[in-house]
C-alpha cells in the first residue's frame, strides 16, 4: 500500500527534536503567547521575507483576520468585494463571506489551474477592494499582470498560502508578494503541526497590530478591548513543533520537487494530464494535480493496485449548499477541473520504490 501521505513517518523523520522541543515547553510551564511562539514568529517572518508574523489558531482565521483588519482600519466595509479562483478551496470564500464582504469568482487557467490573470480586469468594480490570490497545489499563482491590476486600481493584494510554504516568485516567498498572507499549517501541509495552526504575515504594521488584537479577544492590552475580537491564537506546543519542522521545510520540498520530476518524466499515458512545471521554485508539490476525464475510474484503478489518491476538490464552491445563490451559475473550466482533478500521493517520506509503484499503476491505467 502507497499511502496517500503517511504523517507518522514525517513525524518519525525528526521525532527526536520533535521530542525535545514538547518536552521543553511542557517543562516550562507557559503554554500560551510565551518564548516558542515569539521564536516561531519570528523565524517563519524572517524565512517568508515579511517583517511582521503573527501566529493564530489556523489557516481559515489568518484570512478571517486579515479582511476583518482592513475593515476595522477603513480600507474596506461589508459589501465590498474581493476576487477570487473560483476553483479555490472553501476556505478562501469563507474567510470573505464571514466579513459581510462579497467574492467575485474568476475562472482558473487550465493549464496552471490558477487563476486566470486575463480574467481578472473585467471582474473589477467601483467596489472591488482586493484579489485574493490562492497558491493551489503549491504552485504561485502571482503574476505580474496581477501586480499591474493591483496598481492601477489601488487593489488590495491578499495571498492565500496555505498549499505554498516555500514556494518561490524571481527570488521571492510567497506569503511575501501581497499586502498580506494567510498561512494554514494543517498537520497535512508541507509546513505541519500536530493539530490546527496558521498565521498571518505582512509588512504593514497598523494590520499586524490589529490582527493581533482582533485575534486575542480584541485586546492589545491586558483587559482592554478596542475590538470584538475572538480568541484565535497559536499554543506554545504548536509553535516549538513548528520551529522544529521550519528548519527542514527546505530539504522535504526538494525531495517532493524530486518525486515530481520523476512523475513528469515517465508517467506516459495520454488519459492522464500531468501538471506544466516551467519554474522549478515556483512549484512546492504541496499536491501533485493530475486530470484525466475518467477520473473516478482512475482512482479505482490505483485502488486496486494499492495506490491511496484523493479528489482535491469533489464539489466547487459555487455548488455547494452553503452557497445556494450561486448554484446556478455555471463556471466550466473550474467544474471541469472539480470533475477531473486527483492528487497522486507525494511527500518527503515516499521511497523510490512507492513512486515507482505510482507511475506503473497510472500508466497501466485504461479506461
Amino acid at each position: 500500500m502507497v499511502k496517500f501521505l503517511d504523517l507518522k513517518k514525517v513525524t518519525a523523520k525528526y521525532a527526536d527534536e520533535i521530542h525535545e522541543a514538547v518536552l521543553r515547553t511542557v517543562d516550562s510551564g507557559w503554554y500560551l503567547q510565551g518564548e516558542e511562539n515569539a521564536c516561531f514568529e519570528k523565524n517563519y517572518a524572517k524565512y517568508i521575507g515579511s517583517e511582521y508574523c503573527i501566529g493564530c489558531a489556523n489557516g481559515l482565521d489568518s484570512l478571517i483576520w486579515i479582511f476583518r483588519a482592513y475593515i476595522e482600519m477603513g480600507v474596506m466595509q461589508p459589501g465590498d468585494e474581493v476576487i477570487v479562483p473560483a476553483n479555490t478551496y472553501i476556505a478562501s470564500i469563507l474567510a470573505i463571506t464571514e466579513n459581510g464582504l462579497k467574492p467575485v469568482l474568476v475562472e482558473p487557467d487550465m493549464k496552471t489551474l490558477q487563476i486566470d490573470d486575463r480574467l481578472i480586469e473585467e471582474a473589477v468594480t467601483e467596489r472591488t477592494r482586493a484579489i485574493l490570490i490562492v497558491h493551489l497545489y503549491g504552485r504561485c499563482a502571482y503574476t505580474e499582470k496581477i501586480g499591474e491590476i493591483c496598481r492601477r486600481h489601488s487593489l488590495k493584494l491578499v495571498e492565500d498560502n496555505a498549499q505554498a510554504h516555500g514556494c518561490l516568485y524571481k527570488g521571492r516567498r510567497t506569503g511575501s508578494i501581497g499586502d498580506a498572507a494567510g498561512h494554514s499549517f494543517y498537520p497535512g501541509k508541507n509546513l505541519g503541526a500536530f493539530g490546527d495552526a496558521g498565521a498571518v504575515t505582512t509588512d504593514d504594521k497598523e494590520l499586524a497590530e490589529t490582527v493581533r488584537a482582533l485575534a486575542n479577544y480584541g485586546s492589545s492590552k491586558k483587559y482592554v478591548f478596542k475590538y470584538t475580537g475572538r480568541n484565535s491564537r497559536l499554543d506554545e506546543i504548536q509553535a516549538a513543533i513548528l520551529n522544529v519542522k521550519l528548519s527542514h521545510l527546505d530539504e522535504d520540498i526538494n525531495i517532493r520537487k524530486d518525486i515530481a520530476g520523476k512523475y513528469i518524466r515517465e508517467i506516459d499515458n495520454p488519459h492522464v494530464i500531468l501538471p506544466e512545471v516551467t519554474d522549478r521554485d515556483g512549484f512546492v508539490f504541496h499536491l501533485f494535480p493530475v486530470l484525466c476525464e475518467y477520473r473516478d475510474a482512475l482512482q479505482a484503478h490505483l485502488a486496486d493496485n494499492g495506490i491511496q489518491t484523493v479528489i482535491h476538490y469533489p464539489i466547487p464552491p459555487h455548488k455547494q449548499e452553503c452557497y445556494k445563490e450561486w448554484n446556478s451559475l455555471h463556471l466550466p473550466v473550474t467544474e471541469m477541473i472539480h470533475d477531473r482533478e486527483l492528487s497522486l500521493p507525494i511527500s518527503p517520506v515516499m521511497t523510490e520504490e512507492e513512486t515507482d509503484e505510482v507511475i506503473r499503476a497510472v500508466n497501466s491505467f485504461r479506461p
